[in-house]
């Protein structure tokens, strides 16, 4: 373990959590809504996506049970990507093609 509470125990979110309002009020920040412990969770993910991070990467940076769960957080922050895809995307393409001759 990398961090311990004084008496050797793990830090719990609840610890961390009272530990980053102490760091944020000696820093003068303001408390808003969306200053807690967890809003440094939020910004690493999305940290990783817009520097180019695959879901999966994300997922296991955060620890989360599941890609859903990842995915349903922060579908908006990922880039929309104009690919063609799998049978459908061939499909797709051949139609926009045909469009595109007239």
């Amino acid at each position: 373990m990398l961090f311990t509470s004084r008496h050797g125990n793990p830090l719990t979110d609840r610890i961390w959590s009272r530990e980053w309002d102490k760091w944020r009020e000696a820093a003068d920040w303001p408390n808003t809504e969306h200053a807690g412990f967890h809003a440094l969770r939020h910004l690493f993910a999305t940290v990783l996506i817009t520097n180019g991070a695959e879901p999966q990467e994300v997922q296991r940076a955060l620890r989360h049970k599941s890609l859903s769960l990842t995915l349903e957080t922060y579908v908006g922050w990922w880039p929309k990507r104009i690919k063609t895809r799998g049978i459908f995307g061939a499909a797709l393409s051949a139609v926009r093609g045909r469009d595109e001759r007239g």
